[in-house]
């Protein structure tokens, strides 16, 4: 396995493109956790969004993991753009010729993903970590070590979205057109629930259900919305009557669910290669 990760790396330290991307996301996760931190001055008024209770232990697990995991998208141009230019650049052909089954070759671009997934996750959990003991009102062991969940959670969500970006790519080759399928698919499952939500099945759970076992509303389900649960909010809601009771809990059968399609994925990856005549 090491073998096939040091090839892939080889490919993508010649990758100018994939070298900005990777780059500028962990820029970007960086300047949201500095920008969080700024205080601001509104007409005399001071506010500081860190004062707010978003990197109070553990709410930040929750937080922090849900706001950074919309950037994957950032790492799936990577990924796609890697699996596209093996096709056009013939070196998926190449490799093939010098010896490396298409087995192992999408076990390496699986092992690349995955340890794209680790790295964010690895980084989102020292930057967690770093701004919890700076700003949290909380920082005793247990309470900081609490919903750590929410990190595997993230991990597993990465895991299966690259895994996604991998299929499409073999599938169609070309990676703008990946990206859009990809796209487009997000919006086929929000139909797909508009449908039994609204016309279907109105005024029961059967739309929630059905579509928490397609693959992108699967992966979403991992980590619910965290801004309900800010003390604020609830304040706020209250007030106007509104109750926010909600699950924010990781549950196992929603990680089984990704991890499921996460094996689909790469092995009707592998199909679609052996199949095809290259």
């Amino acid at each position: 396995m090491l073998r096939l990760l040091q090839i892939e790396f080889q490919k993508l330290r010649h990758n100018k493109a994939a070298k900005v991307i990777t780059i500028t996301y962990f820029i970007l996760i960086t300047f949201i956790a500095l920008i969080a931190s700024i205080e601001f001055d509104f007409a005399g008024v001071k506010f500081r969004v860190a004062d707010q209770g978003i990197f109070n232990f553990p709410y930040i697990w929750h937080f922090n993991t849900y706001l950074v995991a919309w950037l994957k998208l950032f790492f799936a141009i990577v990924i796609v753009s890697m699996m596209a230019n093996e096709y056009s650049n013939r070196t998926l052909k190449q490799n093939l010729i010098d010896g490396l089954s298409k087995k192992e070759f999408i076990l390496s671009k699986f092992l690349t993903a995955v340890s794209f997934a680790l790295g964010s996750t690895i980084f989102v959990f020292i930057v967690s970590l770093i701004l919890g003991l700076f700003f949290s009102d909380y920082n005793e062991f247990s309470i900081i070590f609490s919903d750590l969940e929410f990190v595997l959670a993230y991990f597993i969500k990465l895991t299966g979205f690259f895994s996604f970006c991998i299929f499409l790519a073999v599938l169609i080759k070309r990676s703008a057109f990946s990206l859009g399928f990809l796209f487009m698919w997000w919006i086929i499952e929000w139909i797909i629930y508009a449908l039994l939500k609204f016309k279907f099945f109105r005024g029961t759970d059967v739309a929630e259900t059905v579509t928490g076992f397609l693959p992108l509303t699967a992966m979403g389900n991992l980590i619910t919305e965290p801004f309900s649960r800010l003390n604020f909010i609830q304040s706020a809601a209250n007030q106007l009557g509104t109750n926010f009771e909600r699950d924010y809990a990781v549950h196992w059968y929603e990680l089984l669910i990704v991890i499921v399609w996460t094996a689909i994925f790469v092995n009707l990856s592998y199909v679609l290669l052996k199949k095809r005549d290259l």
